[in-house]
């Protein structure tokens, strides 16, 4: 029987990171728009990337890089071994350092995409990180320094980026910390709930869903394939601009470049198998709605909503409660919450927690450094807390 596109990629894409350690590298700095030539090489580094992080996937990249504004002037780092495509990391030189003007080379991340960890093919960390920053010493630039958002601390891109530097007497510091909500467990659904809410809790959650099934019909639906997507991001965009976000202004719907990014992604990553649509209805209306995007061996909660006129429900406490099936998904060891520190809802559900930071490196020679090492020093007194152990 013929393997399926996708299969071939995957056999393809594991004798790739077979190879990569006894590899030969190359990077490249390249406008994006080249990348939406060698889709099929990006797609097969997804698969053996060290760290999974579907904001940096073809699927939600390119999407991200069409419609937001400003993206002209994104480049992408291209990291190649033996002419095989092995790490990528979109980069932009910004004039300012959040409110100072202080130019530096930034890795480029949105208000939507939650994770800033590049794509690396597993074993090619070190080499990947050595070229980056010879790159950045050759050509800075105004740049003062490099600086990465995003970053999942502890993890294998991190500690090999810390290895490089120390090689190389070059100082990295963690300028920003938090700890974000994360599902991280071998229990099972129902002793995770048990373990992580109170009998009182528990007993309100199902009330709130008796009295809900009293209102009509109620259904929860899990879909993991593309039938339907684009009438589902519809109902998505819907429910989430009549709620809150809508009157902040900050619903993706509330911006029509945000919505056909929403659109195109979701679409990209159900033709991947990378998505899984969660939704809860009353009468076939939705009243709660999640994406998550399956990474394995993580996943990454992306986006929730709920029908607010129906919080004395809690229907998107319920929706979540119905989520913690993914503890029991072949292939998923966890699942990030894409939340914000101290989120009032996923915080008490979710026991575990990820550290995601903020990290700026030397680049340059003597002088250069010099002046980073003032400036770092300056902004850490700023930040008295400093970063989380």
């Amino acid at each position: 029987m013929a393997l399926k596109a996708h299969d071939q990629i995957a056999l393809a894409a594991h004798a790739h990171a077979a190879s990569a350690r006894a590899a030969t590298g190359r990077l490249t700095c390249v406008a994006w728009r080249d990348l939406e030539h060698e889709v099929d090489a990006w797609d097969r580094l997804a698969l053996v990337a060290s760290e999974p992080n579907p904001f940096f996937e073809s699927w939600y990249l390119l999407p991200s890089l069409r419609h937001l504004p400003d993206t002209d002037r994104v480049m992408v780092l291209r990291y190649e071994q033996d002419g095989e495509l092995a790490g990528l990391l979109p980069v932009i030189r910004a004039g300012r350092y959040y409110r100072w003007p202080v130019p530096q080379i930034s890795s480029w991340l949105h208000a939507n995409c939650f994770c800033g960890v590049p794509l690396v093919a597993e074993g090619a960390e070190m080499p990947f990180w050595r070229a980056v920053l010879r790159w950045a010493d050759a050509e800075p630039g105004a740049a003062l320094f490099m600086h990465f958002r995003g970053m999942v601390l502890g993890g294998a891109l991190h500690a090999a980026l810390e290895s490089v530097a120390a090689s190389e007497a070059r100082q990295v510091e963690v300028v920003h910390s938090e700890a974000r909500a994360m599902l991280a467990s071998d229990m099972t659904p129902d002793a995770y709930l048990e373990a992580s809410l109170s009998g009182k809790k528990r007993k309100e959650l199902r009330r709130q869903s008796s009295r809900l099934a009293e209102e009509g019909l109620v259904s929860f639906e899990r879909r993991i394939d593309g039938e339907s997507v684009a009438s589902w991001c519809d109902d998505f965009l819907a429910l989430e601009k009549a709620g809150w976000k809508g009157k902040a202004g900050s619903a993706l719907a509330c911006e029509e470049r945000t919505a056909r990014m929403f659109r195109d992604c979701l679409r990209g990553a159900a033709e991947q198998g990378r998505l899984e649509r969660l939704t809860l209805t009353l009468n076939g209306r939705p009243l709660a709605m999640l994406a998550t995007f399956l990474t394995p061996p993580g996943a990454y909660s992306y986006k929730t909503a709920f029908a607010e006129e129906f919080a004395r429900f809690s229907p998107g406490v319920l929706l979540q409660r119905e989520n913690l099936a993914v503890l029991a998904r072949h292939g998923i060891a966890w699942t990030d919450s894409c939340a914000s520190a101290d989120h009032p809802m996923i915080d008490h559900l979710w026991r575990e927690r990820r550290a995601i930071g903020r990290l700026s490196i030397a680049i340059g020679g003597t002088l250069r450094r010099a002046a980073f090492r003032r400036f770092v020093r300056a902004e850490m007194a700023r930040n008295p807390s400093g970063p989380l152990p």
